[in-house]
């Protein structure tokens, strides 16, 4: 066949990929099929499952119906979108969906009228999921949230940036539909975390680097830059493999759980919209499923760091400050507004303020979440055993100039043994603006919230 024609061809079955999908067929495994784990949480299977997705964060807006949709997003380069009423309403929401039309706009992002779906809608991990979950998220929304007759919002994309058959092609390029295959020659436990993980977790959307037409450079374990951290929205989320000093290669198995649980551990706290993924998802996990998630993180080996040498704590910081030695640029604000949540040490107050002192955020070579921190603060997490956090990060905002707040990110960027590189005026210039309160038009589509 000639090259145009096969191309052609390849088009085509792109645009109608999804159109006519089977819906999948999966065994209840241990791995796959999480009705024990929903009933170890005390909720039903479909329940469960809708706290695995997180599907709260993106569908549901303060002073609305849950699930009831409206949360902006900003689709690069193209406009707003709005996420979708996902309530059983007939009319705004997904009341008159089938079965096999929910699970083809889940798995390929393509509504029941046809149309195709951004993938702000994570539909290249849902497709991970087996058919248990499925059939079970599905009753969840059709018989246990009410349904809402709230109007979904037109996108504020328009003109030709508004075709919406470039997704088939994206799919096509881009899309895996198998649902998760449990790897015989691993445990249950390794298995279980892989399915949330890669799957309804949906860890690897904010974790993972993006690739030229934004898609996930590896949805898997099998690609080195799978959960090797990325930058997001004016964040970076973290690396999630073995790198010792920026990942999680000094964490152990308890660490994460504690971590996935509270939103606290000896190494650091939840900020930015990893709150939410606590506050919503991961708090609400049964115990094997947050050990499950624990052993197949910890199985993933270092990508960033692999001949790093592992953090050792240094005390000449302490000392300056101690001895309110100011003359290293930054020491000075360090010690008028950071000092007394996270003291001079650089030890915090665990698991009431974080440390400083090898925290791995701050040895990320990528300082956009110390910026974005410290311009803007962060929520609080409230862990349903613990409560909400007594404190939380301020914002500095208002009262530190970006030099200032260059010269103290700098600072404890290189002081107690962190190793890590300096921050510029222009790169907090560049946050501060992008996320000024008074704007609303840069809120990536990837955005966590």
């Amino acid at each position: 066949m000639p090259a145009n024609k096969t191309i052609l061809a390849l088009l085509v079955t792109g645009l109608l990929a999804g159109c006519g999908a089977e819906t999948v067929s999966t065994p209840s495994t241990f791995a796959t099929d999480s009705a024990a784990q929903a009933q170890a949480a005390g909720m039903s299977h479909g329940e469960y499952v809708a706290r695995l997705g997180n599907c709260v964060a993106c569908h549901s807006i303060p002073d609305a119906p849950p699930l009831s949709g409206g949360l902006k997003m900003a689709v690069p380069m193209l406009g707003a979108i709005y996420t979708t009423n996902i309530t059983p309403d007939p009319t705004h929401g997904i009341g008159q969906y089938t079965f096999e039309e929910f699970d083809r706009v889940m798995r390929t992002g393509v509504a029941r009228d046809g149309h195709r779906l951004y993938p702000a809608m994570p539909y290249p991990s849902y497709a991970k999921m087996s058919e248990q979950d499925m059939r079970a998220l599905y009753d969840f929304l059709m018989n246990e949230v009410e349904p809402a007759a709230v109007p979904n919002q037109p996108s504020e994309i328009t003109g030709i940036k508004s075709a919406r058959w470039p997704l088939a092609i994206w799919n096509l390029l881009t899309l895996d539909t198998d649902p998760y295959t449990p790897n015989p020659e691993q445990s249950d436990l390794w298995n279980r975390g892989a399915y949330l993980i890669q799957g309804l977790g949906h860890c690897g959307a904010c974790h993972t680097p993006r690739g030229l037409l934004m898609q996930e450079k590896a949805l898997d374990e099998s690609g080195s830059a799978f959960l090797s951290g990325a930058e997001l929205d004016h964040w970076y989320a973290s690396s999630l493999v073995g790198d010792i000093n920026s990942g999680l290669g000094r964490w152990s198995e308890a660490d994460v759980v504690e971590f996935l649980k509270t939103g606290h551990n000896r190494f650091g706290t939840a900020f930015g919209t990893m709150v939410e993924v606590v506050n919503n998802s991961t708090a609400h996990f049964s115990a094997d499923d947050l050990q499950g998630m624990a052993v197949y993180l910890k199985s993933l080996p270092a990508v960033n760091e692999r001949n790093a040498t592992p953090y050792a704590y240094d005390d000449t910081a302490t000392q300056q400050l101690v001895n309110m030695d100011f003359g290293t640029p930054g020491a000075r604000v360090y010690y008028e507004y950071c000092s007394s949540c996270h003291v001079t040490s650089g030890a915090g107050y665990y698991p009431y303020q974080p440390p400083l002192a090898g925290n791995p955020v701050v040895m990320d070579p990528d300082p956009s979440s110390l910026i974005n921190l410290t311009l803007n603060g962060s929520l609080r997490v409230v862990a349903p055993e613990q409560g909400p956090d007594v404190n939380d990060m301020p914002y500095f905002r208002q009262l530190l100039s970006d030099q200032e707040i260059a010269d103290v990110l700098t600072f404890i960027r290189s002081s107690w043994g962190n190793k890590a590189s300096t921050v510029s005026a222009s790169q907090v210039a560049e946050i501060r603006a992008a996320t000024d309160p008074t704007r609303n038009d840069d809120i990536l589509i990837l955005r966590m919230k």
